[in-house]
């Protein structure tokens, strides 16, 4: 079965299930080499949007799940992929026991930059502490800049 590296708020496995019902949690790892950031924000005061993008010095925390074929174009539906919002991509996913696995995830079609809601960052934070990131990396997410404008 394809994996998938879930970083934003598909790290929640209760998510997850909703979202794609069929597709168990795999394991939990980091794409080495990739940074979470936000963008395309829009005027209407949406906040910017998860996405990671390459950057040698940095890391993402990821969930891997086994997603099925018949799983996929619902979770590309809740991405947006089928409005051009999403890509997916392929990734390599570093995993404490099975080493390193190629996986896909989405990318934000979209420039890098803008704030995400509080809310939005809160909800990635709370679901990267349930699928068992370090805690280190949950305070980082609950420490980032964000648009308080949802406060």
């Amino acid at each position: 079965m394809p994996l998938y590296a879930a970083y934003g708020s598909n790290l929640d496995p209760e998510q997850m299930v909703k979202r794609a019902p069929h597709s168990p949690l795999w394991n939990t790892g980091w794409l080495q080499g990739w940074r979470l950031t936000f963008g395309g924000g829009s005027a209407e005061g949406d906040g910017a949007l998860a996405t990671v993008v390459e950057d040698p010095d940095s890391s993402v925390f990821v969930a891997v799940y086994d997603v099925p074929d018949w799983d996929t174009p619902v979770l590309d539906g809740w991405e947006g992929s089928d409005l051009g919002v999403y890509s997916r991509i392929k990734v390599r996913v570093t995993t404490l026991m099975d080493g390193e696995v190629t996986a896909w995830t989405h990318v934000l079609n979209d420039y890098e930059g803008g704030l995400p809601t509080a809310i939005y960052l809160g909800l990635i934070a709370d679901a990267a502490e349930k699928a068992g990131a370090p805690a280190d990396y949950v305070a980082d997410l609950r420490t980032r800049p964000c648009d308080s404008v949802d406060l």
